[in-house]
């Protein structure tokens, strides 16, 4: 195999490499000394300097010449006025490295740190870790014993630091323990959930970039944004707060001023100024949820303030800045509201880089158990007194919550408000098997007026299971109207979805259409609240 010459790049050395008469041969000199070893051939040395030092640049030049004859060097004049300017000396590398012909299949670099100073150093360091330089870097040290006519010593490093045993262990500790985190230290089984936290973790910590998780209510969207805030902070890439809002309880001109806030006077009743949400999360992660609830004016002036990290505040001339980290959270399919016209094209391709889909509850059947355990280990900690299930009231617990009759409607919070109950009623740290009889019943209950329609159903509403004796009192105009309503209703992921849906026509008639109060009212009529069509699906 043919030996690829080696090429070394650095900095010539204004204190290290000087020296005038023949005293300099005694002194170490890391740029002279590395061609002087006896084991190694330099066959070119790209010899970076300033203006101030182009005299030392020749003389080494010479020297290196009297001693490895074989050796080319190219003197490369940079222009660096101060070698302590980050910018400067950063710049002036990247010029150099674009412009360089590297040939890396017939030529091997080494890039000297030894030199220079430490700005210097930490540049050439990001630069080759970076691969603007395709090399190694190398790493000179003195004799022990000046004077001696030792070239000293020379050490290569390589970046791929998967080759040191023990810093791998370190980042594969540091990695698994922030993969832990990101799940609470629960114990997931669900292959799918584990490798996708596995990306999350990683992208957490490498980009800036917006996330987008999607998922139904009560998959841990929210959960799982603060804590990738937290990770984040924990390794200092944050300095700001975790933000939180929920972008279906923002309607109208509040929605604008929430957000991006306002200026005395913007509107009536704002008494002061309103620095916003977004400004408030400024050098720290804004979480909002159910995203597409957000009006179309409201998502352009999100785009801009994403991608600008400016945006106006509502009623003012001038622009605000704020360098925020965006995830998304959203139950819906984004890319169907786009078709549909609900949702600008030019966001969802923005927030649409790093898309991840939380299963819920029912898609991660393994994971109820770990997450029982992970629940009942909490309420512990919190109340003083360990709590555990006696095992036939597990067996039956978990025969139900595994099965098919196991609704799951809120996912993660139905499962934890059912663990909590029973911790509560267990008597001296015991679920017993009444206990879990007892909540199996409730659960029953609560899932008996879950109006989705049965896979094997004929799709028909019970007015009847939903109303109970009022049924009957309806005239049948408004019992068909609302049978309708409420199918719709089912068929939506929000209040504001399906007033859209049902006011369609009409809202384009209103200069501010309120579909969400409109169909509010409406169920109001009957004694409904959103709240119970929650199930509806």
């Amino acid at each position: 195999m043919k030996r690829k010459n080696i090429v070394v790049i650095g900095f010539v050395g204004s204190q290290l490499d000087s020296g005038k008469g023949a005293g300099r041969w005694e002194k170490w000199r890391p740029t002279v000394g590395l061609t002087q070893h006896e084991d190694l051939v330099i066959d070119r040395i790209e010899l970076l300097f300033n203006g101030q030092h182009g005299d030392l640049t020749e003389l080494v030049k010479r020297d290196i010449a009297s001693v490895s004859p074989q050796t080319e060097v190219n003197p490369r004049r940079l222009t660096i006025n101060d070698p302590w300017d980050f910018e400067q000396v950063y710049a002036a590398l990247f010029d150099f490295a674009r412009e360089y012909p590297f040939d890396p299949d017939n030529e091997e670099y080494w890039v000297h740190i030894t030199t220079g100073t430490h700005v210097v150093q930490i540049c050439l360091f990001l630069m080759t870790e970076a691969r603007y330089f395709p090399g190694r870097l190398l790493q000179t040290a003195p004799p022990r014993r000046q004077g001696s006519g030792n070239p000293g010593s020379y050490a290569l490093i390589d970046l791929d630091l998967s080759k040191y045993d023990q810093i791998a262990q370190r980042f594969t500790r540091e990695q698994e323990e922030g993969v832990a985190f990101l799940k609470s230290g629960i114990a997931t089984r669900n292959a799918r959930f584990n490798a996708m936290i596995d990306e999350i973790e990683r992208v957490a910590l490498k980009s800036k970039a917006p996330m987008l998780l999607m998922g139904p209510t009560g998959a841990g969207k929210s959960f799982l944004a603060r804590r990738v805030y937290e990770l984040r902070r924990a390794r200092h890439q944050l300095d700001g707060k975790f933000v939180e809002i929920n972008c279906a309880t923002l309607h109208g001109d509040g929605a604008g001023s929430t957000l991006f806030g306002h200026i005395k006077g913007a509107f009536t009743g704002a008494a002061s100024d309103r620095p916003g949400l977004l400004r408030t999360a400024h050098k720290g992660l804004l979480f909002l949820d159910e995203i597409g609830e957000l009006g179309l004016d409201e998502q352009a002036m999100l785009l801009k303030a994403v991608e600008e990290k400016r945006f106006l505040p509502v009623g003012s001339d001038n622009e605000v800045q704020s360098d925020f980290q965006l995830i998304a959270g959203t139950n819906r399919d984004l890319s169907k509201e786009v078709l549909a016209g609900r949702f600008r094209e030019d966001l969802f391709a923005r927030i649409n880089l790093w898309t991840y889909e939380l299963p819920g509850l029912t898609g991660r059947p393994e994971d109820i158990e770990p997450n029982i355990d992970y629940l009942l280990a909490e309420f512990g900690a919190e109340n003083g007194q360990m709590v555990r299930f006696n095992k036939e009231a597990r067996s039956r617990y978990m025969d139900f919550a595994m099965s098919s009759e196991a609704r799951w409607a809120g996912n993660f919070r139905d499962l934890s408000a059912s663990v909590q109950r029973m911790a509560t009623l267990a008597e001296a740290g015991r679920i017993t098997d009444a206990v879990v009889q007892e909540e199996l019943r409730r659960l029953r209950r609560l899932w008996q007026h879950h109006m989705a329609v049965d896979s094997e159903g004929d799709g028909e509403i019970d007015l009847e299971a939903i109303l109970g004796e009022r049924a009957a009192q309806l005239d049948l105009f408004d019992a068909v109207q609302l049978k309708t309503v409420l199918t719709v209703c089912g068929q939506s992921k929000s209040l504001s979805d399906a007033g859209r849906k049902l006011f369609a026509v009409s809202r384009s008639t209103k200069e501010k259409p309120n579909d969400a109060d409109r169909l509010k009212k409406y169920l109001a009529k009957f004694g409904l609240e959103w709240q119970q069509l929650q199930t509806i699906r």
